[in-house]
Order: C-alpha cells, then sequence, then structure tokens
C-alpha cells in the first residue's frame, strides 16, 4: 500500500529511536505495564509518534487492565488500517497508522469490555505521542 508519508529504512532509523524504530517500523511490542502512557488520565488527543497522525481521543481511552493504553474506537477510520496478523500462533488484527504505515498494536472485539463498540485498540504507547487538551 503507497502512504502519503514514505520513507526510507534509513530516514526512519534517524528520525526514531531504537526503541521505538523497533515497534513502529519492525511490529515489536513494548514490555506490558511500562509505557509512558498506560495509566495518564490527561485529556488531550493521541497522534502517531512517527508521522503526528492523529489516532485516538482521550475521550474513548478506558482502563482495561491490560499493560497497555486501551482505546474502545479511533478518532476516524480513516485514521488507522488493519492487517490480518496470524504471528506467534495467534490470529489478531493488526492497527497501523494509516498515513505512514507504523504499527501501533492490535484490536480485539467480544471481550466483554463494558464499552460502546465491544473493541479494544490495545496500543503501544511508544507508538503514541499525547497532545494534551490544555497544551
Amino acid at each position: 500500500m503507497g502512504y502519503e508519508i514514505e520513507k526510507t529504512d534509513a530516514e526512519w532509523r534517524d528520525e526514531l529511536t531504537p526503541a521505538e524504530y523497533a515497534v513502529l517500523r519492525e511490529a515489536g511490542t513494548e514490555r506490558p505495564f511500562v509505557g509512558e502512557y498506560t495509566d495518564t488520565k490527561t485529556v488531550g488527543v493521541y497522534s502517531c509518534r512517527a508521522c503526528g497522525n492523529e489516532l485516538f481521543s482521550s475521550e474513548t481511552k478506558f482502563d482495561s487492565h491490560c499493560g497497555w493504553p486501551s482505546y474502545f474506537a479511533p478518532l476516524a477510520e480513516d485514521r488507522v488500517e488493519y492487517i490480518q496478523d496470524d504471528t506467534h500462533g495467534m490470529r489478531r488484527v493488526e492497527v497501523r497508522c494509516a498515513k505512514c504505515g507504523s504499527h501501533l498494536g492490535h484490536v480485539f472485539e467480544g471481550e466483554g469490555y463494558g464499552t460502546p463498540t465491544d473493541q479494544r485498540y490495545c496500543i503501544n504507547s511508544i507508538s503514541l505521542k499525547l497532545r494534551p487538551a490544555d497544551a
């Protein structure tokens, strides 16, 4: 797929820290319960750390106690893309930034959370950058 923002691996490596690159560009996962935004309650908008595309609102963030920030919906469906992920012996749906193709995390359905969509977007903190509403 062609993205609005396309860069070479070398360009991404120059712009991202090694940890950011491992998650955003190589579909890695940060360890649970260590991310910057796992427990934050700050009101604002979460953007892709790689390109700045606005992805999630604090209004859809909820406490899932899974170890990563969780949201029940993106700001708009055209902000993310979904890829079938059959790695690690599991069938999951990967969530990527629709603007630059960076890996954000996964989305799960039917887990019984009391959210309007019955979905949990399980997103790596390191994939995001929070812009507080009062900033």
